[in-house]
């Protein structure tokens, strides 16, 4: 989520150690499958959640199910637990009928346990612990309108499953947040019922997943044009997708890379700035002077008529914004962000259709100007499998319709034998064009009847 995530956790957040064969008296390599969420490798993208991708992820013996807010700028797994302050609720389904949301209960998993201030893997400030065997505690802040969540850490079994044509179970213990307090958008929407911290750091599933030698230092997720995704754990990739390296900072790593030209049609901008690539973040944040050159690229370009004036009261976030009306046709300037070792992002999803009673209908630059750290949000990463590559610290992507994407290569690595709802903007289809480096969205836009109605964004990246 776009959360500028401040970690406050009391845990040791290191990066993760491989485990290296020697030969001589180790045991071999194993070569790990892939895996997923028992109930499957679907995401999908909730409207009224802020936009993020969402996925069903069962916790504890017996199993019980969550839907979590699916999130690659934090590093904490939590889940609504002993709640003092939490969303009570569900999800209304297409039938109408009322998904209650589960809340953890330590007592009710025969498989549980709290987590202690002297485990040095996942309890950080330890100094502030009364003693050695005293729980540990967390807090996450987060960038989001005092948004926050806090309470204890905890042990319990992750439910996974091999991601392949014949499914083993994988179930594997972690550790997560027992979330007692939540704050800010957290009691608005934003993942009522739980958030799958993604990130770099030792407290986080992926992290720990490796760890164990249960799969290669790396995952993908797949954002559909159709509101439909994929998660896969250890999933390396294909040797013909694009990659740039992360920017990698010793304390609070980040899925940071870096961007050394803008291209909108015909217009060149070199200008090198860096970003974090966050799946929790709704839409994309640009700060100066990178935000106005690409926001005035973009309107000289576009053949419609800039939305003049909003009202004082207007909530809709964006700036490029052009007056629409049903069943016109626009043509959309093609974007594209060169990154750092000279492969060429495409943005596929750059647009954003807008229904407002008081300023009527918008067709908007899905970006909004940031006042602190640049964020691709997850509309940019629409039409893509991102592959969050932590072995070889860098970022890959390929476009895909998620539907029929296959798993490819997943690597050998070095083991111990006994180891064990509706999308807020139209995707616009790429078409082929000569010697691409990756095909350029069709430029030619057609305006719908049905608009989104304006969104609250959801910056989620936690604060340090």
């Amino acid at each position: 989520m776009m959360f500028l995530k401040r970690e406050l956790l009391n845990t040791m957040l290191s990066w993760p150690t491989e485990i290296a064969y020697s030969g001589a008296g180790d045991s071999p390599p194993v070569t790990t499958w892939p895996l997923t969420f028992a109930a499957g490798n679907d995401t999908h993208q909730i409207a009224s959640s802020g936009f993020l991708h969402f996925a069903n992820v069962s916790v504890g013996t017996p199993p019980l199910w969550f839907l979590v807010a699916l999130d690659t700028g934090s590093d904490l797994f939590w889940l609504p637990c002993d709640c003092i302050s939490c969303v009570h609720g569900g999800l209304r389904t297409r039938t109408g009928k009322i998904l209650k949301f589960n809340t953890y209960d330590l007592d009710k998993s025969s498989t549980s346990n709290e987590v202690s201030c002297n485990n040095s893997t996942f309890c950080r400030q330890r100094q502030q612990c009364p003693s050695a065997g005293s729980t540990c505690r967390y807090q996450v802040d987060y960038l989001s309108n005092d948004t926050s969540s806090r309470g204890f850490v905890v042990e319990d079994v992750l439910h996974l499953i091999t991601d392949d044509v014949q499914t083993k179970d994988a179930d594997t213990r972690i550790a997560f947040g027992c979330g007692q307090v939540q704050t800010g958008v957290f009691l608005n929407g934003a993942a009522p019922n739980g958030l799958f911290g993604l990130g770099m750091d030792n407290i986080s599933v992926p992290s720990i997943l490796a760890r164990e030698g249960l799969i290669s230092n790396s995952f993908s997720m797949c954002f559909g044009s159709d509101s439909a995704g994929r998660i896969t754990f250890g999933d390396t990739g294909s040797p013909d997708q694009r990659k740039t390296p992360f920017n990698v900072r010793k304390l609070h790593p980040t899925y940071n890379i870096t961007i050394t030209k803008i291209i909108v049609e015909d217009s060149v901008a070199d200008l090198e700035f860096h970003a974090i690539f966050d799946s929790g973040t709704s839409f994309t944040y640009i700060n100066d002077p990178a935000y106005t050159r690409i926001g005035e690229m973009y309107n000289s370009k576009v053949k419609a008529k800039r939305h003049s004036s909003q009202s004082p009261d207007s909530n809709i976030p964006f700036d490029y914004c052009y007056d629409i009306s049903i069943s016109q046709t626009i043509e959309v300037p093609f974007l594209n962000l060169t990154m750092k070792g000279g492969d060429d992002y495409y943005v596929m999803d750059p647009i954003i259709q807008v229904s407002s009673e008081e300023e009527g209908d918008l067709l908007c630059l899905g970006i909004q100007k940031s006042d602190s750290v640049n964020i691709i949000g997850q509309n940019f990463m629409t039409g893509y499998k991102i592959v969050f590559d932590r072995d070889n610290m860098n970022l890959g992507w390929k476009e895909t319709n998620c539907s029929d994407d296959v798993l490819s290569n997943t690597s050998p690595i070095n083991t111990p034998s006994h180891s064990p709802a509706v999308s807020p903007a139209i995707a616009v289809n790429p078409v082929a064009r000569s010697n691409p480096s990756i095909n350029p969205p069709n430029r030619s836009f057609m305006i719908k009847p049905t608009f989104t109605f304006v969104v609250v964004l959801l910056p989620l990246i936690a604060i340090f």
